[in-house]
């Protein structure tokens, strides 16, 4: 009768053990698909520069489907006069050569970025990007230079009224 009074205590013990794991799951299940989507939306808010504003990877263009425009001449450009400690305001330029990466994939690249097209349009490209980077101190170039091509970007596809061009690239740079 012991033996057979224990095995019933043994069973019911286990039977509360498994009602409550069972309810244990059920939340934790719940409460991590919340945990995920929270997760995956600060991913994506922190991870804003690989977004496009229309939703398009705009890092996620293979190499394969990209083609490249290097502008012929170096770029001078007189920068924003910056005032020193004694009230001097000293203008300085800043010289570099550029290249923009073009998707071949999209719609404009055709009409647009076809290498003829794009000399013929050196001059306006020259002056879209002077106005943006004429705007800086030669300090602020220096610590945001990644911030001024972005915003060279974004002034370039103004530009082109398209978003065929998806990156700028800078080398070379000298201050003066």
């Amino acid at each position: 009768m012991k033996k057979n009074l224990l095995s019933i205590l043994i069973l019911g013990l286990l039977i509360v053990n498994i009602v409550l794991t069972t309810i244990m799951m059920v939340s934790v299940i719940g409460t991590n698909g919340k945990t995920g989507e929270l997760v995956s939306s600060i991913a994506a808010v922190m991870n804003l520069e690989y977004y496009d504003p229309d939703g398009e990877a705009s890092g996620g263009i293979p190499l394969s489907q990209t083609a490249t425009y290097s502008l012929a001449d170096r770029l001078m450009i007189q920068l924003k006069p910056s005032v020193d400690e004694n009230g001097n305001a000293g203008a300085s330029m800043i010289i570099f050569y550029m290249s923009l990466a073009m998707d071949t994939e999209n719609k404009d690249y055709e009409a647009l970025g076809q290498p003829e097209t794009l000399a013929g349009l050196e001059i306006q490209i020259k002056d879209t990007v002077a106005s943006v980077v004429q705007d800086y101190t030669e300090q602020e170039c220096r610590e945001n230079f990644e911030q001024i091509k972005a915003e060279i970007l974004i002034a370039l596809q103004d530009l082109f009224q398209s978003n065929f061009i998806y990156k700028v690239s800078i080398s070379d740079v000298l201050y003066q």
